[in-house]
């Protein structure tokens, strides 16, 4: 072949060449580089996720229930709706789960009647509403109603909402002064439910009288009731060196109430009942 023609031939395998093959000595490092660079961007990813996830859980922290100081006695009564929608009644207002809930079928006023066999002491009381997924079933005005029977209730609480998400405690206010706490640690502190208003009663009523947007059916998710907790304020142990507990002192309070003041023993279905 004649020197010209091998130059010419040369020249184009030259400029045919890739110019990743002129980097080869410079390509391990650059690898090198990149994946270094990679890795610390994920572990950085991965940090912030972390981060995020520590402050949710912070965030969404369940709250004890029930309160201290408290027990529910929503089970001790017998519940009745004034209409309901085939399965969404009484059992999916009682439920635990905050995601089913008593739908109406019905005019207004929608009724709620919760009987107790026995007279109650109630000191706190809350509903459950969600205004984002009920919308137009979401009450906006509620009665609560209280008394010996149903000819003799009288209202002690009106409570109007506008877009209501979430546990609401009810207003006990027209049951009785309650002490406000002036003090910067008041949120911090337990509720001294000793000191709230009781509401003694048989019967509790809430009533819907309005809706949001005039809507004329109603979803209510949830009811509580709760009393105080006198086992938790008499629970107290004393020891006599390494010997066995003594009973609290609640349990002699018991007994002490089942004789009157003219020495007659009470029978036991006339006590007050021990929740289990």
């Amino acid at each position: 072949m004649p020197t010209s023609t091998r130059r010419q031939a040369h020249a184009r395998y030259q400029h045919s060449t890739p110019p990743t093959q002129e980097l080869t000595d410079e390509t391990p490092s650059q690898i090198v580089r990149d994946v270094h660079l990679d890795q610390d961007m994920e572990d950085e990813d991965n940090e912030q996720v972390l981060d995020e996830d520590d402050e949710g859980d912070d965030a969404t922290e369940p709250e004890p229930f029930p309160p201290p100081g408290l027990k529910e006695i929503s089970s001790l009564a017998s519940w009745t709706v004034s209409t309901a929608k085939p399965g969404s009644g009484i059992a999916a207002l009682r439920s635990p789960n905050t995601s089913l809930f008593w739908q109406s079928d019905g005019p207004q006023p929608h009724l709620l009647s919760i009987h107790f066999f026995k007279l109650v002491s109630i000191v706190h009381m809350r509903i459950y509403l969600d205004f984002e997924s009920d919308e137009s079933y979401t009450p906006t005005k509620i009665q609560f109603l209280a008394g010996m029977g149903v000819h003799e209730i009288q209202e002690f609480a009106e409570m109007q909402f506008e877009q209501p998400t979430g546990w609401i405690d009810v207003d006990f206010s027209g049951v009785g002064p309650i002490e406000a706490d002036d003090d910067e640690d008041a949120e911090s502190r337990e509720t001294d439910w000793s000191k709230r208003p009781v509401l003694r009663a048989f019967l509790v009523q809430v009533r819907i009288l309005e809706n949001h947007q005039n809507g004329k059916d109603t979803h209510l998710r949830a009811v509580q009731l709760f009393a105080r907790d006198e086992t938790q304020e008499g629970r107290r142990v004393e020891r006599v060196g390494g010997a066995l507990p003594v009973r609290p002192v609640v349990k002699a309070k018991a007994k002490a109430r089942e004789k009157e003041a003219n020495n007659i023993k009470l029978a036991s279905w006339m006590l007050e009942p021990d929740l289990r």
